[in-house]
């Protein structure tokens, strides 16, 4: 144990440690938190020198972590010292961190966080090399969480990691992180931690956040907090309904508030609210109202991206207020533009006579949107995922499409189906990223099916549709730089890096020693050539598409009558359109969809006829 006398009494930041200290000589214990990244195919750590999309549950321990300190939970004699990592964006040194754990007096955690079901092989050889090296390890996030709410039993991979003497956690850490700490403390660590039947609370929790310097490893500089959980939908591949719950639990906006200005302080003004469905969030309006004022009255220029789903635009005021708190973003969960699909996934929410109209809403306040649109429900061939590709690219404005492989997720209703029927579904948990296919389709066979995936984003991201997207947003007063960027960023990480943008980033990093366990270690001779290859290449491949998007930015801009710009997806939804459009008569059930609308439209224009006369 350290008796080094500390002469400081608030928060320090030294790179990505912080630590709370008091003017007197205390036993350190580190406490070490870390957001795994998982496996390309070729076996190495998916990293990066900017990542793409910051953690939120990063934040949320980290914040749950500076309150435990400030509080002196582990008494006023134990100074505990914090340090964050995301592996999207930092490299993960087992070694020198048991290092540091040791010369402190051997006092630790290493807690691998947010570990989803792709991370999970990942996170548990990362796990493996602290236990070999005597660090106190535990890991939670949706896989643990997932699997031990929709499967019986505890599965080999958890009962593996518990036999290791790894501790898992289920469930939310509020007002449970402190169990865990002082069971570490102690090294009395329980091999399960399980609160799935006792969901938190969130207003008052200690609110989530990042050092700054952990915040610029992202794009953008962009922080994320969730201003609520729960979702009250049912999608039948959904993992959060079963995690989160249905029922919304909020923070309020005075808790938002402090999340902003604790964030502006430190230069972060840009936010990503992740919240599964913002537009469900009980306290939406408040929380938005509050943005408004700090605004409106202080000038501080918060820039707001969130989810939400495709109804939110028949809640009155929502996108007028997220217009005017700072939403420039949109993650909309499409999913599908056929009823069949939405059906069978029990999306039924999602209805697709509301989809020009919800989108056209979002446009004009300025808002792009990206949603997620999902390859292989049971109707799905790769003629119709391409037919129904071109019919958004001419009926709806999106501006950016990002597919996805229908995954039976560990947590969700589809994998427990897929669990108690006994079907195959692939034992590799690295590859449940909804970029492989992991299980058998009724139409398609697997090559076929991740032919289309790869085939997918090709059909949209066009040169004449990437510019169709960028004269769209010219005409809606959205940046047409800042769209033109999103197009790269989405179409070279497909075609160029081979990585799904939500795992994507700027500048791809490898190590040589960080290798899928099991994998050979290559030697330096044909590892190193090939990856200054690979690294030029790649660069170069990405510097030209830049270069051709930023012709057509500089064409657009130059064209007196860009603001003008109206095309078939863009010019505003009337009745007619049921008739008119392909996506209303592409199947059977969009032709009921489209009839229902018009017998609800002319049944309220003979109401408002009645009323007039």
């Amino acid at each position: 144990m350290s008796d080094e006398s500390i002469a400081v009494s608030c928060f320090e930041r030294k790179g990505n440690i912080i630590v709370f200290t008091k003017k007197q000589k205390k036993e350190r214990f580190l406490f070490v938190l870390i957001k795994p990244s998982h496996y390309d195919d070729d076996g190495y750590v998916i990293q990066w020198m900017r990542s793409g999309i910051p953690s939120n549950t990063l934040a949320a321990l980290n914040g749950l972590a500076l309150d435990a300190i400030e509080r002196n939970l582990l008494g006023d004699d134990v100074e505990i010292v914090l340090s964050t990592f995301d592996e999207m964006n930092s490299r993960i040194r087992p070694e020198k961190i048991a290092r540091k754990i040791k010369k402190s007096g051997g006092g630790g955690l290493v807690a691998l966080v947010g570990v989803q079901s792709n991370q999970f092989p990942r996170a548990m050889d990362i796990a493996r090399q602290f236990r070999s090296l005597g660090v106190q390890v535990c890991i939670g996030g949706f896989h643990v969480s997932g699997s031990l709410s929709m499967l019986p039993g505890i599965q080999a991979d958890l009962q593996e990691a518990m036999d290791l003497g790894i501790s898992l956690f289920a469930g939310e850490a509020e007002g449970r992180l402190d169990e865990v700490l002082n069971d570490a403390y102690r090294c009395e660590l329980k091999p399960l931690y399980n609160y799935l039947d006792d969901l938190p609370g969130l207003e008052g929790a200690p609110p989530p956040i990042l050092p700054s310097k952990r915040v610029k490893r992202t794009a953008g500089a962009m922080t994320s907090f969730d201003a609520g959980r729960g979702c009250p939908f049912q999608c039948s591949f959904c993992t959060i309904i079963n995690v989160q719950g249905r029922k919304s639990r909020w923070r309020s906006a005075d808790d938002v508030e402090q999340i902003v200005r604790a964030n502006i302080a430190q230069g972060i003004k840009s936010f990503f609210i992740t919240d599964d469905n913002f537009a469900r969030n009980v306290e939406w309006e408040p929380i938005l109202d509050r943005l408004i004022k700090l605004r409106g009255e202080e000038g501080l220029k918060v820039k707001l991206t969130i989810q939400v789903d495709t109804l939110c635009h028949n809640i009155p005021n929502f996108i007028e207020k997220c217009g005017r708190a700072g939403v420039r973003r949109v993650f909309i969960g499409l999913e599908s533009i056929n009823p069949e699909a939405l059906v069978a996934a029990k999306k039924r929410q999602n209805r697709i006579t509301e989809y020009r109209q919800m989108l056209q809403a979002w446009h004009n306040i300025g808002a792009w949107t990206c949603a997620g649109y999902i390859l292989g429900f049971p109707t799905d061939t790769p003629e119709s995922i391409v037919r129904d590709i071109e019919i958004i690219q001419r009926e709806l404005p999106i501006d950016f499409l990002e597919f996805f492989i229908l995954t039976p997720l560990p947590g969700s209703e589809d994998h427990q189906v897929l669990y108690k029927k006994g079907v195959w579904m692939d034992p590799d948990m690295n590859k449940y990223d909804t970029s492989h296919v992991t299980t058998a389709h009724p139409l398609m066979s697997p090559e076929e099916w991740k032919d289309i995936f790869d085939k997918a984003w090709q059909t949209y991201y066009t040169p004449d549709h990437i510019e169709t997207v960028m004269r769209r947003a010219r005409a809606s007063g959205i940046s047409v730089g800042q769209v033109m960027s999103m197009l790269v960023y989405f179409y070279c990480s497909m075609t160029i890096e081979k990585v799904h943008p939500l795992d994507s980033g700027y500048v791809r990093l490898k190590s040589r020693r960080q290798r899928r366990s099991g994998m050979p270690i290559e030697n330096p001779i044909v590892f190193y050539p090939r990856r200054i290859w690979e690294v030029a290449s790649n660069q170069w491949g990405i510097l030209t598409q830049i270069l051709k998007f930023a012709r057509i930015r500089s064409q657009i801009k130059k064209d007196p009558k860009s603001r003008e710009y109206l095309d078939l997806a863009t010019t505003p939804s009337k009745d007619a359109d049921l008739v008119s459009l392909d996506i209303f008569s592409n199947t059977d059930l969009a032709r009921v969809a489209a009839d229902k609308a018009r017998a609800k439209s002319d049944a309220r224009l003979a109401a408002e006829a009645a009323l007039g006369a």
